[in-house]
């Protein structure tokens, strides 16, 4: 009835202009469907971080290799939570599970994403399991246990065992790339694979998300760690944000072509018998498209880093720079993530009329429930970062550890 009832409350405030079918007239993807593919394109996006670093040796990335894994996770963990509330019966989601529908995109999911989620706690696990081993050491009481218990029992430190445990990190951090980026890429293949929708059937849209997603985690980073610098009081590496600053100019500078083109793309189909198309794009969707997604949020920061690695700017200017380059990014694919899910609803299938969409604010699916789930996974990687530090704990990449 709560599901109805809101529905209902969609109908009444929902102007639409030109032709819809009545079943037309509800936008039933809310903006916890927004809030869906930007977390799990952060989770991507800082999980490429943590590769750059434990796969690839880029020593100049360390200081944020672990944290970036530790943030995977918790962003990973509030990633099926926007998906059950939106659910009118969320306990059935198990269903999934049990009778498995594997010619659903959107079933296959739960598959993927408890894969990968074992794949982030099995390398977070070899990662911190000598620091497990030292706090069981030098703990008492129910605490030593709480610590041994976490390394399994597992207490053997030696250089072999260390070796072997770098091996591990190494493969699994091999695996998960193509993981963590197929998390995203099936989001975006979701999206375009809806025929039905103007705005979404898109070759380019996995492609377009899975882009997006990357430099999303990496701006990600870049803000948490600067802020994170400032809490502990130490130093920014400022090697290590210029390195991030480098793979967010540089995916940027790709993620805004491929958006480029896939809009050139939908607006060539709409002048071929599409007429809101044109009407959308330069009506309704002229503020939150050209002036927010693409102006400010994309360009200028684009500007802004380029400027900077010209000049070689360093010292405070480059954390100040890069910081608000990273917020402005961030900003900007939430606006992506907005204008596919929301606008692509807001052109009626018939592509003859166009809706608007009303946002309720206290709901199961509104303005501060999104907040919620957006700021939800920063409390608990705070948590997970007192238990587990990921600043003074030693792991060496495998580029020095000699693994293949």
């Amino acid at each position: 009835m709560e599901s109805e009832s809101f529905l209902g409350h969609l109908v009444e405030v929902a102007p639409y202009t030109g032709y819809v079918y009545p079943n037309e007239t509800i936008i039933p993807w809310t903006v916890l469907i927004v809030v869906y593919p930007y977390l799990t394109g952060l989770v991507a996006g800082a999980f490429t971080v943590s590769s750059l670093y434990h796969v690839f040796g880029m020593e100049r990335f360390k200081p944020v290799g672990q944290f970036a894994l530790l943030t995977a996770l918790a962003f990973m963990i509030f990633v099926p939570l926007p998906l059950l509330l939106h659910l009118g019966s969320p306990q059935r989601a198990f269903n999934t599970m049990i009778t498995p529908h594997v010619t659903s995109a959107i079933a296959v999911f739960g598959f993927f994403a408890s894969f990968y989620v074992i794949l982030l706690v099995l390398e977070i696990w070899f990662m911190f399991r000598p620091y497990f081993v030292q706090q069981a050491q030098h703990s008492s009481g129910l605490a030593g246990r709480l610590w041994h218990l976490a390394s399994l029992g597992s207490d053997d430190v030696s250089p072999k065992a260390m070796r072997y445990d770098e091996k591990c990190i190494f493969y699994l951090a091999v695996i998960g790339i193509p993981a963590a980026h197929g998390l995203h890429g099936y989001v975006g293949f979701v999206f375009g694979s809806l025929k039905s929708r103007e705005w979404w059937s898109s070759d380019l849209m996995p492609v377009v998300f899975l882009f997006s997603a990357v430099i999303s985690g990496v701006a990600l980073l870049i803000v948490l760690y600067v802020l994170s610098c400032g809490l502990r009081r130490i130093a920014v590496d400022l090697k290590c944000l210029k390195g991030l600053a480098y793979v967010l100019w540089g995916f940027a500078m790709f993620t805004l072509v491929l958006e480029g083109l896939e809009f050139a793309n939908v607006i060539y189909k709409g002048r071929e018998g599409i007429e809101m198309i044109v009407e959308y794009v330069t009506g309704p969707l002229l503020v939150p498209f050209f002036i927010l997604q693409f102006s400010i949020g994309a360009v200028i920061p684009l500007l802004v880093l380029t400027y900077m690695i010209w000049r070689g700017t360093t010292g405070r200017a480059l954390i100040v720079g890069v910081t608000v380059s990273a917020l402005l990014v961030l900003f900007s694919v939430w606006m992506m993530r907005w204008n596919v899910v929301i606008g692509g609803q807001e052109i009626a299938k018939t592509g003859k009329g166009l809706l608007t969409y009303q946002m309720v604010i206290f709901h199961r699916e509104g303005l501060v429930t999104a907040v919620s789930l957006v700021v939800g996974p920063l409390f608990l990687l705070w948590g997970m970062v007192r238990l587990l530090p990921p600043w003074g704990h030693k792991s060496a990449p495998l580029a020095e550890s000699g693994a293949p």
